[in-house]
């Protein structure tokens, strides 16, 4: 009758999938590491809940017009819901022992996404801000 569910693995594990909507856990990896990150992501279809569960990690979000990208962060706190409406060009900065839970409209990581690279400049202002916001909470990387 009730299920329960744990997601030890690194990674993205869309873990409890209904009709038209899905949970799914990201685990820390490589990919989302600040120093990692070169573009971001959109998704047309769904808004994307984000709750954080243990470690650091920085919500980003954009508005893309052309060449030109203007950013806003947030540093995530733990237990706090926060919402990327659809639409809107966003990406997860992640430390190594973060876990996040996702809540989506089912199949997004399938089929609602598109990418944006970021030029080196942009990729710059992007890690820099990202830094500034762990440095506010002492984080180590």
């Amino acid at each position: 009758m009730i299920e329960s569910y744990t997601i030890t693995d690194n990674g993205y594990h869309p873990f409890l999938i209904r009709d038209g909507w899905q949970v799914a856990q990201l685990n820390y990896m490589p990919e989302q590491d600040i120093d990692n990150i070169t573009r971001l992501d959109v998704h047309n279809e769904t808004d994307e809940v984000f709750i954080l569960l243990q470690g650091h990690a920085v919500l980003i979000a954009a508005a893309v017009k052309g060449k030109e990208v203007t950013f806003e962060m947030q540093l995530l706190e733990p237990n706090k819901t926060y919402n990327i409406p659809k639409r809107l060009w966003h990406n997860i900065a992640m430390t190594e022992e973060c876990r996040l839970i996702i809540v989506e409209k089912s199949n997004t990581h399938v089929s609602d996404f598109e990418h944006h690279d970021l030029t080196v400049e942009q990729c710059k202002e992007m890690r820099s801000r990202v830094y500034e916001l762990y440095e506010s909470v002492k984080v180590i990387k």
